[in-house]
């Protein structure tokens, strides 16, 4: 990947080609090479922070390990006892709300609240907020009420920043998504040699 002016760590489901998602995320953070993590890249990027940052070995999401004694990643409560699994997913459009200060409130033009669209069943376990925070992650975007995180951010790092729902659903030509926005002007910026731009 050294040769590359960002990572993209795409959405997916499943346990096939995990690790190497995970191994990614970890190589750009370390190389402070852009990030944008979508939904289950969102998920491993945090797996990768929680192993080599909060230095959680085996930390993973249930999705990957049933077993995992560190489920930094986790079933939504609501979807655990969900045994038809035809269209109950949390679809569509949710309102996040942006924490004022961080880079993500910056994107989208110092908006409080943005709609966006969802398509997932695991979320950051709360259990490991803490340890994620205090070791430097930022959660930048939550729901309204605060119990699920929708946007992390690694303020030390060039462009660092992963989102729990697929900003591609909202791009459009002349209105491309404010996270891909955001990281394709990163990964031109520290090609061309400028500093990261300051909040």
């Amino acid at each position: 990947l050294s040769d590359y002016d960002g990572v993209l760590i795409p959405p997916g489901f499943g346990a096939r080609g995990t690790e190497g998602k995970i191994m990614a995320a970890d190589y750009a953070r370390r190389m402070n090479i852009p990030l944008l993590g979508i939904c289950f890249g969102f998920q491993m990027s945090i797996v990768a922070f929680a192993r080599y940052v909060c230095g959680l070995k085996d930390a993973n999401s249930t999705e990957n390990d049933p077993d995992t004694p560190n489920p930094v990643i986790d079933l939504m409560p609501e979807q655990k006892n969900v045994k038809m699994l035809g269209g109950t997913m949390r679809l569509g459009a949710q309102p996040v709300r942006l924490i004022p200060g961080t880079l993500a409130h910056r994107l989208y033009g110092g908006k409080a609240v943005v709609m966006e669209r969802h398509r997932h069943r695991w979320e950051v376990n709360p259990k490991y907020w803490s340890i994620l925070q205090e070791n430097g992650m930022v959660f930048s975007g939550f729901t309204l009420d605060g119990t699920r995180v929708e946007i992390f951010e690694l303020p030390d790092r060039y462009f660092y920043m992963g989102t729990q729902f697929h900003p591609e659903f909202k791009s459009r030509p002349g209105k491309p998504s404010p996270p891909y926005y955001g990281f394709i002007k990163a990964c031109l910026d520290r090609r061309l040699g400028k500093p990261k731009p300051e909040l």
